[in-house]
């Protein structure tokens, strides 16, 4: 998994968060290994593309992604 672009990463979390949080746990892994290999500082996730995109949705998953070292912003 740790091959993965930022890309690939984040559309795996999309389909996760979709499937009732299924390998959250390791896709955030996947992702953090891909920002880490390609410099980036934060994850910008679509907002059209969440199951809970309000605000207390968008809060949960960023503190969550937090928890495990990924610091999250969203794009409309």
């Amino acid at each position: 998994m740790s091959d993965l672009t930022l890309d690939q990463a984040i559309d795996n979390i999309y389909a996760s968060i979709k499937n009732n949080n299924d390998d959250i746990d390791l896709h955030i892994a996947a992702l953090k290994a891909a920002m880490a290999r390609d410099g980036v500082t934060e994850a910008v996730f679509e907002t059209g593309k969440l199951a809970q995109a309000n605000r207390q949705g968008r809060k949960i998953m960023q503190s969550y992604f937090k928890k495990k070292g990924v610091a999250v912003s969203f794009s409309a």
